[in-house]
């Protein structure tokens, strides 16, 4: 084959590869608001991406000069790291997608103190990848250092997963600063793991698509943990909802709210608001526990990743 018609087909490939992208991302998007599968729209976008990554897998498991090398694939620690980008990504992009419309809807935090209260996070983050480069500099195991940084992540999760709409922001505070050193921890030491058994030329691949499989985790995550969390508002309101009635209604008398005209409008819409709150907080906390587990998961399997050998490359620091 020709130069330019290796040019020609690499060219060809990237499309794919961007329209399979494309679609995913739009599917993602629309999802929630078409309905998913009810959707025509939904249909084309998965037809798309079906079709495109069927395409470049094909490209890429046949051809001579494939766009990446296949031996990335046959190193178990990259390969190991992927999966860890796309748990990162659910854990770290869905939660930051989840926590600011739930503490302004449901806590009434303006949009200063959310920022303020959320701040901690970031603050643990850059605290722990300053502590993994020093554990990493004294020999100390990145396997076991990215299997605490998830087991501390989990623990944070599992603080979540109790919280009510009584919450402080001292409780927030402290599962925030958790998770961030939790977070921190894993960076740092699974990149150097990731690097730690590929040729020096197969890192620039490698760092493009570990890069590509963190944003797809986070897009996937948060449209995941957005979807879960709609359909479970509305299964607890509906939960919560039949057990409002007369028999229970110690507070108000729901036989007579009619005479009351206005005031009996209001109340009872008092009391839907009430239960919609209510509704939405356990659909926060179902999904903070799905996250937990997931990551809890995660945290052995670091140890399926070969120990580092010396003169790895050198990790690449992530963007939150």
């Amino acid at each position: 084959m020709g130069t330019s018609m290796k040019v020609w087909v690499r060219m060809v490939v990237l499309l794919l590869m961007a329209a399979a992208l494309a679609a995913f991302q739009l599917m993602l998007d629309r999802g929630t608001q078409a309905d998913w599968l009810a959707s025509g729209e939904i249909w084309v976008y998965l037809v798309i991406t079906l079709s495109a990554t069927w395409m470049a897998i094909v490209h890429f498991a046949e051809a001579p000069n494939p766009m990446f090398e296949r031996t990335l694939f046959a190193d178990r620690n990259f390969v190991i790291a992927l999966f860890f980008m796309v748990v990162i990504g659910i854990v770290m992009f869905a939660v930051m997608a989840l926590m600011p419309p739930m503490l302004q809807n449901l806590f009434g935090y303006g949009v200063i103190d959310t920022g303020i209260v959320l701040m901690p996070r970031g603050v643990g983050i850059l605290i722990s990848m300053q502590l993994s480069g020093v554990l990493m500099r004294r020999g100390i195991d990145a396997r076991a250092v990215v299997a605490c940084g998830f087991l501390i992540s989990a623990l944070s999760l599992w603080q979540m997963a109790h919280w009510s709409l009584a919450v402080d922001e001292g409780h927030i505070i402290i599962s925030g600063l958790l998770q961030g050193l939790g977070l921190g921890l894993v960076f740092i030491p699974l990149q150097v793991s990731a690097f730690a058994t590929l040729s020096p030329v197969l890192r620039t691949d490698g760092s493009s698509l570990l890069n590509l499989t963190r944003s797809l985790g986070a897009s996937a995550g948060i449209s995941w943990m957005t979807v879960l969390l709609a359909r479970n508002i509305q299964t607890t309101h509906e939960e919560l909802g039949s057990h409002v009635t007369a028999a229970t209604g110690n507070v108000v008398d729901f036989s007579t709210t009619d005479q009351f005209q206005a005031l009996g409008d209001i109340a009872m819409s008092l009391i839907d608001t009430e239960v919609n709150r209510q509704a939405a907080m356990i659909a926060y906390v179902d999904d903070f526990w799905l996250m937990m587990w997931i990551t809890l998961a995660a945290a052995p399997l670091a140890f399926l990743m070969r120990p580092n050998k010396s003169g790895a490359a050198s990790p690449i620091a992530p963007s939150e």
